[in-house]
């Protein structure tokens, strides 16, 4: 056993004050000694976080306890350090920006794909009436993604509304949606049906829970984490590299964020390149006054803003003034 774990999750269930609820579950997660990124919104939770085995432990205890999060379903990874230094729990509008806000339109906790164990998702995908589709941007299925899907071209979740027009030659077939954990696919699937796909699918617990239940097989190269791992390992059975480096344009497994901090570009590089242009992309972002020194991780910490309590209060109460 290693000394730490990381869990990834997500939960819909509407809670209510739920910017009051992130300030307290943020002082919550800090007496826990974890870390992590958590986004709460009236719709629910979404969160990974990192700690010790007991505080990970106690973690997902209490969310259990909570009879608004007892379905919650975690994907436990150990690790030999913490997937973050900072803690930060914060309060959006949705808990994966896709635009699809309003419940009476979209709505994970009535109608969405019908979900497939990842034992159930290897045994069909190869189907010939089966169409495999991601769900992710292009940064993460760039770096890896099941053998012969169909991918977006998005830069980011929130463009797959406007993607759905580009799959309605696959109308009639089976439709297996996947993401990472599968939090992307309980929107993409539910809209899915909404536009007249009948059969939907999606990977229960993502591609993280198909790597541990079904060896990952398939699929072919890394899985992009939204922490400081920034890709995982997930095929036991069958690995290999698709990706490239975007400067030379050799295979690299390696997916890093461009030191410019304007830039940020999440792309695929090899250690060669990376030594060469200190972790940017191109030479010009090399000469950006603020760029970030490179350590050869091309992770770099943002900096957590904690939810304020007044200052929300004090909104609340001047938007119920003007309303007035």
């Amino acid at each position: 056993m290693k000394a730490y774990q990381t869990l990834l999750y997500y939960c819909y269930s509407p809670i209510e004050d739920a910017e009051e609820f992130a300030d307290k579950h943020l002082a919550f997660c800090k007496s826990l000694g974890l870390v992590g990124r958590i986004i709460v919104a009236d719709e629910g939770l979404n969160g990974t976080v990192s700690g010790s085995p007991e505080s990970c432990k106690a973690y997902m205890d209490a969310v259990y306890a909570d009879g608004r999060f007892n379905h919650t379903e975690f994907k436990i990874d150990e690790v030999d350090e913490p997937s973050f230094i900072k803690m930060h729990c914060r309060y959006k509008s949705e808990i994966v920006h896709s635009g699809l806000r309003n419940p009476e339109i979209i709505n994970p906790n009535k109608e969405t794909g019908i979900h497939l164990e990842p034992q159930d998702f290897l045994a069909m995908k190869d189907r010939d009436d089966v169409v495999v589709l991601d769900v992710r941007s292009n940064y993460e299925h760039n770096v890896g993604r099941f053998k012969n899907a169909v991918t977006l071209d998005m830069e980011n979740f929130r463009e797959f509304p406007e993607k759905v027009k580009e799959l309605e030659q696959y109308k009639g077939k089976k439709i297996l949606t996947y993401c990472t954990g599968g939090i992307k696919c309980e929107k993409a699937s539910a809209l899915l049906l909404k536009e007249g796909f009948e059969e939907v699918y999606q990977l229960h617990g993502g591609i993280i829970k198909y790597g541990k239940e079904a060896g990952g097989e398939d699929f072919e190269g890394k899985c992009y984490v939204f922490d400081n791992r920034v890709t995982v390992d997930v095929n036991s059975v069958n690995p290999v590299v698709v990706s490239t480096c975007k400067n030379c344009g050799r295979t690299t497994p390696k997916m890093i964020n461009c030191a410019n901090p304007d830039c940020n570009e999440h792309f695929t590089q090899c250690d060669d390149c990376g030594e060469e242009l200190a972790g940017c992309c191109s030479a010009e972002c090399m000469t950006h006054p603020r760029k970030r020194e490179y350590d050869g991780t091309g992770y770099y910490v943002k900096v957590p803003q904690p939810v304020n309590a007044e200052k929300i209060s004090k909104r609340k109460h001047k938007n119920f003034s003007i309303q007035k």
